[in-house]
């Protein structure tokens, strides 16, 4: 079966034709590194995570490019509220942002540049877009795009930049041509954060910084370019526009945008009281399990984020342990061909060929477990399901932790931490074993009053985290 990608450019699934045989050039808009990443940001980190992941689990070779925007008004404004250098500001929010995809799982791209170091690629794109006419130096000291230049302006978001120009207004100090125009230098004064340009001190927009970084290290013309569900316009279409109209060859290919995650049926916004950082949530649910979460919808689909979700997800993910606890041991994943070559194999390349449908994939997973599940009760042999169970969890970055430290956890946030819970284990088996139930029924009470579920399995006593 071929892969199928939804294009947004084009408003319909398309079988993928990719520029070099065998190669992918990808391109993913990172963060704007003013604060620490949302629920909406990890939805579009874990997603190109595993298309990277699937994609070079099939053989393809990926140049995968996710940049930092690291200048921007709100990070200026940030960092003067905290009377700090904006520097230190997005430094210290690279590391946390850092930290956040590692405990989500999420792979390094191989090239994460920042616009900061990208400043002389942008000022030879928007000087390209001066000489060519395509832009223009405006009286107040900015440089502005001439949208009215570019006849195909709107066609990713469909937007009629006839109706675009109605809608428009402009401030009667901007120095614009036409309202539909967007900057891309801006002025900055002497003592503001800045860069000297043939226009002047100034700083770029944060549109062209994409632009210049992703032909910078893929080229004029790429394969994929994916973001999230506020970007196709108008940072994408101003991307279009700017790169097309610089190179004088098609941008980008493909176009992939992850769906809006709402909460409790609302979209998320700090006015409503509903915005929760990746951070947050860490603090109460695994990060395996809020892997889970945002893999268990289609990547373009809504998603809403809820306490019964985040629930539904554990109990799906907990059953993937469960059905692995205890039988890891030595069972190795099969060689990459191997493991599409059977049956759950093919049915999971299928779903992921099919736009990347991770919710299917992930059926496969559980049936997977359901099958090892049924063979244990049965006595049959279960390596080579588990064998399977494991290599097709790494392909999405599930169930790769021992089954016991997954429902362990660290216990770090209670008193009850693993060598206190292995300590009344053991007193509780004495317990029992000097017929004092009395006192091991106390032991299993207090520990399930801090979570603690014990299971006496086979003459074994195990224990998880709810």
């Amino acid at each position: 079966m071929e892969l199928i990608i939804y294009n947004t450019l084009a408003r319909r699934k398309e079988p993928f034709r990719p520029i070099e045989p065998g190669r992918i050039r990808m391109y993913v808009c990172g963060i704007t590194v003013y604060d620490l990443c949302h629920v909406g940001h990890a939805r579009v980190l874990v997603c190109f995570d595993a298309i990277v992941r699937y994609l070079r689990s099939r053989g393809w070779d990926v140049t995968y490019v996710r940049n930092i925007t690291d200048i921007d008004d709100k990070i200026l404004n940030r960092a003067a509220d905290n009377n700090e250098p904006f520097t230190a500001l997005t430094e210290r929010m690279i590391e946390a942002m850092h930290r956040d995809e590692r405990a989500l799982g999420v792979l390094p791209p191989d090239i994460e540049p920042r616009a900061t170091a990208h400043i002389g690629d942008i000022l030879d794109m928007v000087e390209t877009l001066v000489d060519n006419h395509y832009a223009y130096a405006a009286a107040n000291g900015d440089v502005y795009y001439r949208v009215k230049r570019f006849p195909e302006y709107g066609k990713l978001s469909g937007k009629d930049p006839e109706a675009l120009l109605a809608g428009a207004r402009v401030d009667p100090d901007e120095a614009k041509e036409d309202p539909r125009d967007f900057a891309l230098w801006k002025a900055a004064a002497a003592d503001d954060v800045g860069w000297d340009s043939p226009w002047g001190r100034g700083r770029p927009g944060w549109h062209i910084e994409c632009s210049a970084m992703s032909t910078c290290h893929l080229g004029d013309t790429f394969d994929v370019h994916g973001g999230g569900p506020d970007l196709p316009f108008p940072h994408h279409e101003n991307e279009i526009a700017q790169s097309e109209a610089a190179t004088g060859k098609p941008y980008v290919h493909y176009w992939m945008h992850a769906g809006p995650v709402r909460v409790d049926d609302e979209k998320m916004s700090k006015s409503l009281g509903n915005f929760f950082t990746i951070r947050e949530v860490l603090e109460s649910y695994h990060p395996e399990v809020v892997r889970y979460f945002l893999l268990s919808s289609h990547y373009r689909s809504p998603i809403n984020y809820s306490e019964d979700n985040l629930r539904e997800a554990k109990a799906a993910l907990d059953g993937l342990y469960f059905a692995l606890r205890g039988r890891t041991a030595g069972a190795l994943p099969p060689a990459a061909a191997q493991l599409w070559e059977t049956a759950a194999g093919s049915r999971f390349a299928a779903a992921m060929d099919d736009d990347f449908n991770t919710r299917e994939a992930i059926a496969v997973l559980q049936e997977l477990a359901g099958r090892i599940n049924q063979c244990a009760r049965e006595g049959g042999e279960t390596a080579s399901l588990v064998a399977e169970l494991l290599g097709l969890g790494a392909v999405l970055g599930l169930a790769q932790q021992d089954p016991e430290t997954y429902f362990q956890g660290s216990g770090a946030a209670d008193d009850h931490d693993a060598d206190t819970v292995e300590r009344l284990i053991a007193e509780r088996n004495q317990a029992r074993a000097a017929r004092d139930f009395a006192r091991a029924d106390a032991i299993r009470d207090q520990l399930k009053a801090a979570g603690i579920v014990l299971e006496d399995v086979r003459g074994e006593t195990r224990w998880r985290r709810e």
